[in-house]
């Protein structure tokens, strides 16, 4: 008999989670100016930062580096707002919403159709166990794992290994996977609309910028911001969900709405990574309800100071998640591999 979904860690949250969506209804509705300000406050710093970066190429390559690494934090930011969008959680106009999140899927390689779709399954599925696969970290239960022969092993142990998340990772995933939605082919053909017309559009804008400063100038500032972004972000998806207290599920005992608040990480960031990441570490709130604009979910938490020390995870704390390997279906925890030997 499966044990209840809900660890005896969030034992002090007396109010459901269905219930918690009922109360975090009013913070829906997205305040047009803001996120006007919020749009414009991130992307002029990181044009500027891009066009000074691509300057100081000719004076010295390291500080050129120094300031794309500012510029991909803005990128990443950036990326953000299309999440917003994504969710039709940043402007109040859904037409202005997708073709926002177009426009800005441009700049982070990210086709807006695609990635919208893929992550509305992870929304849907987030935490099943019967549903793995689309828009989610690959992870194994530990019978599964042990079920496995060694080559299969490895493949897992490779896959999951930091240096092909967070470094192998964001070159695949942006620089080719983005490229052909091939895991699209059954879907429709507006997915292909949606990458081919980002492709194209990121190439004019390539062209462009290579005409201005030339090919060298142009590489040396667009793969480290688009990389650096590129793995940050991935590295805020990882602990959102990649974390010791996480919640998994069959499908027969699982839940919407415990997966989204016990499933999901309160990634307690100091304030500057809080402002440039766009508050996405308040990330049960998000899965609770994805129609919160980005810069309302602070408030939240100041409201309903319950929900901000539910699935915790300070940023220290995070650096242990990359150790977290395998869904252990006896404890009901994320473990290590030698944890799984011991059990």
């Amino acid at each position: 008999m499966a044990q209840s979904s809900v660890p005896p860690a969030t034992a002090g949250v007396t109010t459901s989670a269905r219930d918690w969506t009922r109360i975090l209804a009013k913070y829906r509705t997205p305040f047009q100016l803001r996120s006007l300000f919020e749009l414009l406050i991130t992307l002029a710093p990181f044009l500027a930062l891009w066009a000074a970066a691509a300057w100081a190429v000719s004076v010295n390559i390291f500080i050129s580096l120094a300031i794309s690494t500012f510029a991909a934090a803005f990128l990443m930011r950036l990326f953000m707002i299309q999440h917003d969008c994504g969710h039709g959680s940043f402007l109040r106009n859904r037409l202005l919403n997708e073709w926002l999140g177009r426009a800005i899927g441009v700049l982070t390689l990210t086709p807006y159709d695609v990635w919208r779709h893929s992550h509305a399954i992870h929304h849907a599925g987030c935490g099943n166990l019967d549903k793995r696969g689309i828009g989610d970290i690959n992870t194994l239960t530990v019978r599964e794992y042990r079920a496995r022969g060694l080559w299969k092993r490895f493949t897992y142990r490779f896959y999951r290994h930091p240096l092909t998340l967070f470094v192998i990772g964001p070159v695949y995933v942006f620089l080719f996977e983005n490229r052909l939605p091939f895991g699209y082919f059954r879907d429709g053909w507006r997915f292909w609309i949606s990458a081919m017309g980002s492709n194209v559009a990121t190439l004019v804008l390539a062209a462009a910028a290579i005409y201005f400063i030339g090919l060298s100038t142009f590489l040396w500032v667009f793969l480290p911001t688009t990389l650096i972004a590129g793995a940050i972000g991935i590295w805020l998806f990882y602990v959102q969900h990649q974390f010791e207290d996480t919640l998994w599920d069959e499908n027969k005992d699982w839940t919407l709405h415990d997966a989204a608040l016990f499933g999901s990480s309160h990634y307690d960031l100091p304030v500057g990574l809080r402002w440039i990441t766009g508050n996405i570490g308040v990330h049960h709130v998000h899965h609770l309800h994805s129609r919160i604009p980005f810069y309302r979910l602070s408030q939240v938490l100041k409201d309903h100071p319950a929900l901000a020390e539910v699935k915790r995870l300070t940023l220290l704390e995070s650096f242990a998640c990359v150790k977290m390997q395998l869904w252990d279906e006896d404890s009901r925890k994320l473990v290590t591999y030698a944890q799984a030997r011991i059990a």
